[in-house]
């Protein structure tokens, strides 16, 4: 039988929406922990994941908590000061975020230890890794030791964005430094979607139309129009949905794992459904649950 995934992105996506859905919908977790250890970069994140509740949907929020310090790309901007007692981690996650926060918070900074995160904040303040280039990302990728499956999906959806990012600053692809995609969080979302899928054993990934958000957007290069350039770029050849949601919706890293996966775009295919799953963004709108749901079945 076919194991399809579908992404039902009616609120667009991130690449933290895609982990929160996958983990969500029954992916294994402690794979995704064991597998990053490859990449040798645990000293400079943690990553957290909860339940919480979206505009009434019971949902999963993930997160990657950066410790070096001035790293502040992270998807929550909270540098885990976690003033750490006996190793029993104080940071609670108090960014209830209106959503009636039902903490399951799996803290787990390299052990399964259910929320007292020994937190390993070594922080040795990587300065040179803010900007890693295409190249220091697709080298990290090849040496980490991935099954096949895994190293390609990433170094796919990596150079999605290096060529979009490249383009768009008129650099070649192995001149692009890119704070958005160097930073820890974009690398854990990437190669962390790519293990999740795999260890789910997919055979065919599948989306519905892509819905962009519209306004303005504040980013390190000013003020830039929704979808971002490398967004838009990325979603060439992706059908995109008119949105009325003043926000941007869909990110570059999330743009890039639709555009590179998915090999249709269509309405929810026929299958018979195995699991759901509902991963939370970070934005909370009035009256739209900002949720990316998986539907996965065969």
């Amino acid at each position: 039988m076919t194991k399809i995934l579908y992404f039902d992105c009616f609120s667009g996506m991130s690449g933290d929406m895609v982990i929160g859905a996958l983990i969500d919908a029954g992916a294994d977790a402690s794979v995704l922990l064991e597998e990053l250890k490859k990449l040798d970069i645990e000293d400079e994140y943690e990553l957290k994941w909860k339940k919480i509740v979206k505009n009434g949907i019971t949902s999963t929020k993930f997160d990657v908590v950066l410790l070096s310090e001035g790293q502040s790309h992270g998807h929550t901007h909270e540098h885990s000061h976690s003033h750490d007692h006996h190793g029993h981690d104080h940071t609670h996650s108090h960014d209830h975020n209106h959503n009636h926060s039902h903490d399951h918070e799996h803290s787990h900074s390299h052990s399964h230890d259910h929320g007292h995160s020994h937190d390993h904040t070594h922080s040795h303040n990587h300065g040179h890794h803010h900007h890693r280039s295409y190249s220091d990302i697709a080298k990290m990728i090849k040496e980490a030791g991935f099954n096949h499956h895994i190293e390609d999906m990433a170094l796919k959806i990596f150079r999605k964005i290096g060529e979009a990012e490249g383009l768009i600053h008129g650099l070649p692809l192995d001149k692009v430094h890119f704070h958005e995609v160097g930073a820890v969080d974009s690398i854990i979302d990437i190669i962390g979607a790519a293990i999740l899928i795999d260890q789910l054993d997919i055979s065919a990934i599948k989306s519905s139309p892509v819905p962009v958000g519209k306004g303005r957007i504040h980013i390190d290069h000013g003020i830039y129009p929704v979808p971002a350039p490398a967004t838009l770029e990325i979603l060439k050849g992706v059908p995109i949905e008119q949105s009325d949601v003043r926000a941007e919706l869909t990110t570059p890293t999330g743009a890039a794992i639709i555009s590179v996966l998915a090999e249709e775009y269509c309405s929810i295919p026929s299958m018979k459904v195995q699991s759901i799953g509902y991963g939370a963004g970070t934005k909370t709108f009035r009256d739209h649950p900002n949720v990316l749901r998986v539907i996965i079945g065969e």
